[in-house]
């Protein structure tokens, strides 16, 4: 287990950062580091993003005792994993579930060893997770495309034709906060979340994936009137604070995963701002 502490600042500080400062305060540059679960903990709504990448052994979700002071991890939280590599396993207090290519498993309050492993070290897992707070203990439970509920949104002449599958959703399963899903842009489509929106009740974190090599995404961030952008590469996430848009162009199509977690779990509660306002 690794891990690195990010405080939180408002829009007032954000201003006075330079490209390096935004980027250090912001992205994630580096999720999935061999046989190890690496973890970001952001202070805003204490969200915790990282990755499990099991190669050559089973590796095993431990407690940080000097973050979490809990005699294990999932003490006071909820855990969300999507995996977006190879065929894996997760083991959750002995029962194992199987993980394809874009399925997820939530595990909920309470469950105190939890283990990763790959089925092929050629072809490993690489399970993105998403941690939050939580006060009730609710059943783990795997959920597949298939489970999703999906929404089509956009269109490829504005660029932003994509399918949103809603997977750890308290309208498809049983969370206290956390919720996470996948957003998947069809061939010619490069946009994300346009027109944009801010939801002050809760925060969100964007991890880009299936970005072509040598192509990358410009994550765009900030208030609506003084936004800034994030050039990503593959498989990096960002963090975006409640006061904050979060949309992004690539130069290719991609996928990206979201989490969210806050004071409401309401979708669709969000403040839109249209684009020609944005500046």
């Amino acid at each position: 287990m690794t891990y690195e502490s990010r405080y939180a600042i408002g829009p007032k500080e954000y201003k006075s950062l330079d490209t390096k400062g935004l980027r250090e305060t912001f992205l994630i540059e580096k999720l999935f580091v061999e046989d190890t679960i690496h973890f970001v903990y952001t202070h805003y709504d204490r969200y915790m993003a990282g990755g499990a990448f099991p190669i050559h052994q089973k590796i095993k979700l431990e407690t940080i005792e000097p973050l979490l002071k809990e005699p294990f991890f999932l003490s006071r939280r909820e855990l969300g994993i999507i995996n977006i590599g190879g065929s894996g396993k997760v083991e959750v207090d002995g029962e194992v579930y199987d993980l394809n290519n874009k399925e997820a498993l939530y595990i909920g309050k309470g469950a105190k060893e939890v283990y990763f492993s790959s089925n092929d070290s050629q072809s490993p897992a690489k399970f993105y997770l998403n941690s939050t707070p939580a006060h009730h203990s609710y059943p783990t439970k795997k959920v597949t495309k298939a489970d999703a509920n999906k929404l089509e949104l956009g269109a490829l002449e504005t660029a932003n034709h994509r399918t949103i599958n809603q997977m750890l959703l308290h309208t498809v399963i049983q969370t206290c906060q956390l919720q996470m899903g996948m957003t998947e842009l069809k061939t010619g489509s490069v946009w994300n979340t346009m027109p944009s929106h801010t939801h002050d009740r809760r925060m969100e974190v964007y991890f880009y994936f299936e970005v072509p090599e040598g192509q990358a995404v410009s994550h765009f961030m900030g208030p609506m009137d003084e936004t800034r952008h994030i050039w990503m590469n593959n498989e990096q996430a960002v963090i975006s604070p409640p006061w904050s848009i979060h949309s992004g162009a690539g130069t290719s199509n991609y996928s990206f995963i979201w989490g969210m977690a806050g004071e409401n779990m309401d979708y669709d509660d969000m403040d839109k701002s249209a684009i020609t306002d944005l500046r």
